[in-house]
């Protein structure tokens, strides 16, 4: 959660670690963290932050109730008959596989598929069987043959891009005859982000598609140029999938072939699933104002309502209440953490810091100052809850998995502080492989495991604790996303230790040409992905891995129009509205 903003001058609040016995303290830093060791006055000018105030008080939130539920209940009692039928659909054996498939997108796109999972298992399996017939008729088809191979590679099936082999000519390039097509050339371009690496047919499908659609939008229809030029901003694959899912309902109104049970049950379905929202949101609200760090520690950004935005966007589905509450409580420590560490803290304090969170014991405070005492108790006492409450559900004892993570996390952001405090420029792999550790994605990764399985495995603990491609490449486009969000900032103000300046200072490269590499990465990022996400499930069940590809998917949001966790805008603070607040009108 690191952040962007303009600095103030500032003195340490005092030089109280100043004054002890240097050589007591290196014997009692860990052989691990003594290569950190740097020297620095406790008197040095420090830069603190300005930060916004919280755009949300806790009466606000608190008070967010049912004025819209009335409507909604009147339709509520319908909802049970609804799904049946759509149940009926999904199960009726004589609907042809292509109808299926329309079908099936129209439910994963209008984010209802939670209801109908074990149904549209069963509907794919059934179209698997008849592969070799139903991909013989969609030889000809391009929008039925991206959208089979998205809807399945999407839903975890092992799918050959050869199918696209006969939109080819003689030289094995794509048909310019194909780019009046826009519908195929829409469903293309989206299926080429579900690519592996090296699956070059795909990026040749990316580059087709991309240099026709822009070429064709002064010749669409107004509907058709908003969905691709929205498209070929950031495709729906990238994008946090509770707004991509608001944003379909209000546009399947208006398509003419559109569903109208469908679209009947996923607007009854948003706002039953945003009340739970709410409920969660006040839930995590209350805890907040409990803990009592955004007043303690007025330094430190106060971003409950972001937070949660956050966890909303990794795992949506009613179900989960307590991993979003959960999640919320890990952001905001991991925000104040960061702000620790990035903005207040002297050298010696988050030494003592790092150590004692590595050591996760109550004795190892002692020596702390009073605002990092209380920092420390929240998040000891808020992951030990969080611990005794997996060992009482499940018998699993997961508090040394936790308190790795924070600790590791707290290792990252002291090697950052000593990169700053010496004006250091890491090289870049050296920063990349740091990198996507200090971007605390691991730690919400591994948080939300614990909190969404029900049952926690050796095998996949232990891939975890290795790094797992799942932890580390939605972590790393997380880190990547945010380099790239304050990129200009961080050279104007003399940060060093980021991607984009590590890449300019290495290659010599412009800032254009080095954000153009990130991009690159953040792409080749999301198709490692994509490979680990079809090939693990059995490792981590579809929920976790759902869970990870959202981590990346949300911080592309928060951070493609600028830091929207740290420096909040009317453009942020309405897709929040639309996520939490505001319902979605019901239509005649």
């Amino acid at each position: 959660m690191a952040h962007c903003t303009s600095f103030q001058p500032h003195n340490f609040l005092s030089n109280q670690k100043s004054q002890r016995n240097s050589s007591s303290k290196e014997a009692f830093l860990p052989s691990n963290l003594q290569c950190m060791r740097w020297k620095m006055q406790s008197t040095v000018a420090k830069q603190l932050v300005s930060y916004q105030p919280s755009s949300w008080s806790y009466d606000f939130i608190q008070s967010i109730g049912d004025d819209h539920m009335n409507h909604v209940m009147e339709v509520e009692e319908d909802a049970g008959k609804m799904e049946d039928e759509v149940q009926c659909m999904l199960e009726n054996e004589d609907v042809e596989p292509l109808v299926l498939i329309e079908l099936i997108d129209d439910i994963d796109r209008l984010g209802i598929a939670y209801r109908f999972e074990e149904n549209i298992d069963r509907a794919l399996e059934r179209i698997l069987l008849q592969s070799s017939q139903v991909e013989q008729k969609l030889r000809e088809n391009l929008r039925s043959s991206a959208l089979y191979f998205r809807l399945l590679r999407r839903h975890g099936y092992s799918v050959s891009t050869d199918i696209f082999e006969s939109f080819k000519d003689s030289n094995g390039n794509f048909r310019t005859s194909l780019a009046t097509d826009i519908e195929g050339m829409l469903n293309l371009y989206e299926a080429s982000h579900l690519a592996f690496d090296g699956e070059s047919t795909l990026d040749e499908a990316r580059e087709f598609t991309s240099f026709h659609l822009k070429n064709m939008l002064g010749k669409m229809d107004m509907k058709s140029a908003l969905r691709v030029s929205r498209a070929l901003e950031l495709p729906s694959h990238h994008r946090m999938q509770r707004l991509e899912e608001r944003w379909n309902i209000e546009m399947y109104d208006k398509q003419n072939k559109a569903n109208q049970l469908l679209r009947k049950l996923a607007t009854l379905d948003f706002n039953l699933v945003q009340k739970v929202h709410q409920r969660d949101l006040q839930e995590a609200s209350r805890w907040w104002r409990h803990v009592g760090l955004a007043n303690k520690l007025s330094f430190a950004r106060d971003r409950l309502m972001e937070s949660f935005f956050w966890t909303v966007g990794m795992i949506s589905e009613p179900q989960f209440s307590k991993c979003r509450v959960g999640l919320t409580k890990v952001v905001n420590l991991i925000t104040v953490l960061d702000d620790i560490y990035d903005v207040y803290g002297s050298a010696d304090e988050l030494e003592q810091l790092t150590i004692a969170v590595d050591k996760w014991d109550v004795n190892a405070v002692n020596d702390l100052p009073d605002y990092m005492k209380l920092f420390f108790f929240a998040l000891y006492n808020t992951v030990n809850d969080m611990a005794y409450d997996t060992l009482k559900e499940q018998d699993q004892v997961i508090i040394s998995q936790l308190k790795k993570v924070w600790a590791d996390l707290c290792k990252a952001f002291l090697k950052e502080a000593e990169w700053r405090y010496k004006k250091e420029i890491p090289k870049f792999d050296e920063y990349l492989d740091h990198g996507w550790t200090s971007s605390s994605g691991v730690v919400l990764l591994t948080h939300a495991y614990f909190l969404t399985t029900q049952n926690i495995t050796d095998e996949a603990i232990k891939a975890l604790n290795d790094g797992h491609g799942l932890l580390r490449s939605p972590s790393t486009v997380f880190r990547l996303a945010n380099d790239l969000s304050s990129s200009k900032d961080d050279v104007g103000r003399g940060e060093t230790a980021k991607a984009v300046s590590c890449y300019m200072h290495e290659t010599g490269a412009s800032h254009e040409v080095a954000c153009a590499y990130i991009g690159k990465l953040i792409d080749q990022n999301w198709k490692m992905i994509n490979k680990e996400s079809t090939y693990n499930s059995a490792l981590f069940g579809k929920c976790f891995i759902q869970t990870a590809q959202n981590l990346a998917r949300i911080a592309l949001c928060q951070y493609q129009h600028g830091d929207a966790h740290t420096a909040p805008t009317d453009g942020s603070r309405n897709r929040v509205k639309s996520v939490i607040m505001e319902p979605i009108h019901f239509m005649k």
